[in-house]
């Protein structure tokens, strides 16, 4: 719930577009069980929406992708440029559709709920209320524009010293993941992701952080040597993803056994990397919950440096305000510093 001027908690403001008239009745039933949630109003399509916007000044949008003169893909990206605000998709083409998932998520959007198990009345959806709190309470910022051939990252003697990254991501972690790796050289440390994101989104993210990196950015897979020059995405759906023998450090995937809230997890991630010691570098991003905190100060405790993004820059401050709590970073950094951090300690001329 959100804040008044009086100070006096008030429902989560939502507006609903969508060109079927069905499917906003089906989102206005479900939200409408929730008293954290307010529905305003509904929109059959961008430019009904773009007047309610300025008229209703709703605190949430849920946007539906294929829509009557104007795709919602692009009605997001003007949103995200000219009045940026939380949206979360809904719709059946972010899920069938992973790019469209992945591009709705890089352009801002703060998750993809698929339609179909809406009206399934499917149980990994039944939070939808939670999701639009979530999304109440997220600092949206103002899309930045990608650059579509990205060059070599100009860092001057870069020089390794032997230390392996392990980043933990959730909610907005799609856009703080590429503005860290926009910053990774060729040669950058071997990094290992856990990104909170369904299973079939992640090989279109890894794609598109390939696409938009230096280094070479791929799902991890089982065995995988941990690389310079390699960024490795947690594949996820019923595996997490650990490191293993410190000397030369590799990726094992262990079956989820139900206990994790997330999959894939940061916990198992950074618990795995407390054996590497100083060998190590944890950095937390943007993301709801504490996944990987306890975890991430027992890697400082066994001689880690450990990063964590500051809450001015976070889409979501949980995972990193529960690590700034628990003692568990050595350096808040704004989301732009944090790529160059990394480098800094992961180079023999690192100066803590």
């Amino acid at each position: 719930m959100n804040a008044d001027v009086t100070g006096a908690l008030r429902p989560v403001r939502v507006l609903i577009v969508d060109d079927t008239r069905t499917i906003r009745m089906l989102i206005r039933t479900l939200l409408a069980r929730d008293p954290r949630v307010e529905v305003v109003g509904e929109a059959g399509d961008p430019y009904e929406a773009r007047t309610m916007i300025k008229d209703l000044q709703p605190d949430v949008l849920t946007l539906d992708v294929e829509m009557p003169r104007m795709n919602g893909l692009v009605f997001l990206e003007k949103i995200m440029r000219l009045r940026p605000m939380p949206v979360v998709m809904v719709s059946t083409r972010t899920a069938e559709q992973s790019d469209a998932a992945v591009r709705a998520l890089a352009l801002g959007a703060l998750d993809c709920i698929d339609l179909k198990l809406l009206q399934r009345g499917d149980p990994r959806v039944a939070k939808i209320a939670d999701t639009i709190v979530m999304a109440g309470g997220a600092q949206v910022r103002q899309l930045r524009a990608i650059d579509a051939n990205p060059t070599v990252n100009p860092v001057k003697s870069y020089d390794w010293n032997g230390k392996c990254v392990f980043v933990g991501s959730s909610t907005g972690g799609v856009d703080a993941l590429m503005t860290v790796f926009a910053d990774y050289p060729e040669d950058c440390p071997p990094t290992v992701v856990a990104q909170h994101m369904p299973a079939h989104f992640l090989e279109s993210f890894a794609n598109r952080l390939n696409t938009h990196s230096a280094p070479v950015v791929r799902l991890a897979r089982d065995g995988d040597v941990l690389r310079q020059g390699e960024v490795l995405i947690a594949a996820g759906g019923d595996h997490h993803v650990r490191v293993r023998n410190a000397n030369a450090p590799m990726i094992t995937r262990v079956p989820d056994d139900g206990s994790a809230l997330y999959v894939p997890s940061v916990e198992v991630l950074f618990r795995s990397a407390v054996g590497l010691g100083e060998k190590a570098i944890g950095v937390m991003l943007t993301g709801m919950g504490r996944d990987g905190a306890q975890e991430m100060l027992a890697m400082r405790e066994a001689g880690a440096h450990t990063i964590g993004q500051s809450s001015k820059t976070v889409v979501v401050d949980g995972m990193p305000r529960a690590a700034r709590e628990c003692g568990a970073v050595c350096d808040v950094c704004d989301l732009n510093d944090i790529g160059t951090r990394i480098l800094q300690v992961t180079s023999k001329s690192a100066s803590h």
